[in-house]
């Protein structure tokens, strides 16, 4: 049994077992500690549904995150503001923060506490797709923060929380200390830890289809809901640094196996970094432009090959990759950036191991034939008769036919030219000079 349930575990399935451990008499908790994205969504909506179904008392987020997708809080917050279970949503550590969507997030909780010396707000919307950054002032930077604006308002009027503040955190990108954000009525209690909380909490009255209910947390048992394995690693993947370093490796390992096919192990490495990377980037607000620049790099260093440009096309693939590199996350929000020293670090990486490669690769296939019949061409022999229109020369061991355009004494060194057919061959006379 225990065999069965660590091999679902790592193929990413769940079984409950809330029947056997005293149903719902206990509080059902998660952790966001980081960007909040499609995983995290699609794990908090699972979890507040499994507290439904088991009968939580309540459903607990502890919160630390810079912000993250627009589409992904809303999803959580419909989660939140529909869940018939109270919610409750406490930023921290101390020293932690509920930035941008971490703060609509916390002003859609029943109750909202923070730790001390932790910060909340900074929500104003960032552009999210191809070429949407819009000028300070242009029409479609006003509709997306006319609408941000009203979904915060809304928000906090339904949690009966300051609208006021609600509305600058989108517009002025407002950000507020822990115990002035009680005072300004926008969370409701500071507790240095989960024990204070409950103790604060306790006994506090939410609405639910207009009844009022009062919150028990003590005496429950605390339960933490962690990702499964597939989440887990579906979480890392979405970080958008994490996502730009699969993708360069996919591009690198299908490289080594279309230059050197039958190796497989680069390939498949390749394959499967490359479709992890763009499941990362389906999720994020990608730049067409720095795509099709990472691309130009790509198909430069592969001109290397063919062309002879002195590095110029290296030099050139590394330039594009580099600008395709920072212009890929189209987006300023500091929780979807690249870091500036992965891309330097990559960049430099991808251009040593590509321009190595195809130096080899060049070197490879302008060398001299060792082996088989090209393999004779330079070869040096010795004339047994004398050769012009005809006459036999001793090269590599062997007898051969030959001509050449002079006469050729024979005991004469001589090199050969050219393989007429199969068993003639060109020769020319070895002079001193040649040496």
């Amino acid at each position: 049994m225990v065999g069965l349930l660590l091999l679902l575990n790592c193929l990413g399935l769940s079984i409950s077992l809330s029947a056997s451990t005293g149903g719902g008499d206990y509080l059902h908790a998660v952790r966001i500690d980081g960007s909040i994205n499609p995983v995290v969504s699609a794990f908090i909506v699972e979890e507040v549904r499994k507290a439904h179904a088991e009968g939580a008392r309540a459903f607990l987020i502890e919160m630390d995150t810079p912000g993250g997708l627009d589409t992904a809080m809303r999803e959580i917050i419909q989660a939140l503001l529909t869940s018939d279970l109270p919610v409750v949503v406490y930023v921290s550590p101390p020293g932690a923060r509920a930035a941008s969507a971490g703060a609509l997030i916390t002003l859609a909780a029943d109750f909202a506490v923070m730790a001390p010396g932790t910060n909340i707000g900074a929500a104003t919307p960032v552009a999210i797709g191809p070429g949407q950054q819009q000028q300070e002032g242009g029409v479609m930077q006003t509709k997306v923060l006319n609408d941000a604006a009203a979904y915060a308002r809304s928000i906090a009027q339904q949690r009966g929380r300051n609208t006021s503040w609600a509305e600058q955190i989108v517009r002025e990108g407002v950000s507020t200390a822990a115990q002035e954000a009680v005072d300004l009525k926008v969370v409701d209690l500071v507790a240095a830890d989960l024990v204070a909380l409950r103790e604060g909490l306790e006994g506090w009255t939410y609405l639910r289809q207009g009844e009022a209910r009062q919150l028990r947390l003590l005496g429950a048992e605390l339960r933490y809901a962690d990702m499964t394995l597939r989440q887990r690693i579906l979480n890392v993947v979405s970080n958008p640094t994490m996502a730009y370093l699969l993708m360069m490796l996919g591009i690198l390992g299908i490289f080594f196996e279309i230059s050197q096919p039958g190796v497989i192990f680069p390939g498949v490495i390749g394959a499967l970094a490359l479709l992890l990377a763009l499941f990362a980037l389906q999720a994020l607000p990608i730049s067409y432009a720095g795509v099709l620049l990472i691309l130009l790099g790509l198909i430069l260093f592969l001109l290397e090959i063919k062309v002879t440009s002195f590095g110029m096309l290296t030099v050139a693939g590394a330039v594009a990759l580099g600008f395709g590199s920072l212009m890929l996350i189209d987006s300023p929000e500091p929780a979807l950036q690249i870091s500036k020293g992965v891309i330097l670090t990559t960049v430099l990486t991808f251009t040593v191991l590509f321009g190595g490669c195809l130096c080899f690769v060049v070197r490879a296939q302008r060398r001299r034939f060792q082996s088989g019949m090209e393999g004779l061409i330079g070869e040096q022999g010795l004339t047994v008769t004398p050769v012009h229109e005809g006459g036999t020369v001793f090269v590599h061991g062997e007898y051969w036919e030959a001509f050449s355009a002079e006469t050729i004494p024979s005991d004469e060194t001589v090199e050969v030219v050219r393989l007429a057919s199969k068993l003639r061959l060109e020769v020319k006379r070895k002079l001193l000079s040649d040496e």
